[in-house]
């Protein structure tokens, strides 16, 4: 079936999103066509806001509107602990178990040499700069237990060797092949509480 242009390319969009085939995109198209002009407006304008407003904090890599994050800033977080994560959505489904207290380190991504990403598309370098600067005494590897999850993990681990920090894992009370995102709160906080130190 051949769509009007503007239809077209709204749908055309709405694939781009990770997750959404075409029959997903063309709901999604038909559903912001229904909503009032009003609404679609305010949803254009949270868009564009978000985009010109979020940045990568200067410390941790989290999105954040300041720099250093909120989560860096916070005086009462436990700054001897780093809970190193792939993306920020991981950091987010780790900070609503409301177990851990210490900081962050957000690599923004895996290593995946079959997608072309390696040791310099990730923010393992920065990782190392604070392990030597700050008086780090534990960094606990939060990485999806998939392939590249494992792979990026055990990289870091090699690294980190040589500063006498205690390394750990969360423990995997989370499904093989799963993504921090989709795990329930209990399940992660679990994982959090039974990490183990890696060999």
């Amino acid at each position: 079936m051949e769509y009007t242009k503007p239809l077209a390319q709204l749908i055309e969009f709405f694939q781009k999103f990770p997750g959404v085939g075409p029959k997903s995109a063309q709901r999604m198209a038909f559903h912001l066509l229904k909503m009032p002009l009003g609404e679609v407006q305010r949803f254009s304008q949270v868009l564009v806001s978000a985009k010109e407003n979020i940045h990568y904090c200067g410390i941790c890599f989290n999105m954040s509107v300041s720099d250093p994050c909120e989560i860096c800033s916070d005086t009462r977080r436990d700054r001897s602990v780093i809970c190193v994560v792939a993306e920020t959505k991981d950091l987010i489904a780790i900070e609503k178990t409301r177990e851990y207290k210490g900081l962050y380190h957000v690599l923004q991504g895996t290593l995946s040499p079959l997608d072309g990403i390696g040791v310099e598309d990730i923010r393992i370098k920065e990782l190392l700069k604070r392990a030597a600067d700050e008086n780090i005494k534990e960094i606990i590897l939060a990485l999806s237990p998939s392939v590249e999850g494992e792979a990026t993990g055990l990289y870091i681990a090699k690294l980190l060797k040589p500063f006498n920090i205690k390394i750990t894992r969360i423990a995997f009370g989370l499904p093989v092949g799963s993504d921090l995102e989709y795990a329930d709160e209990i399940t992660l906080a679990k994982a959090i509480e039974g990490r183990r130190i890696i060999d």
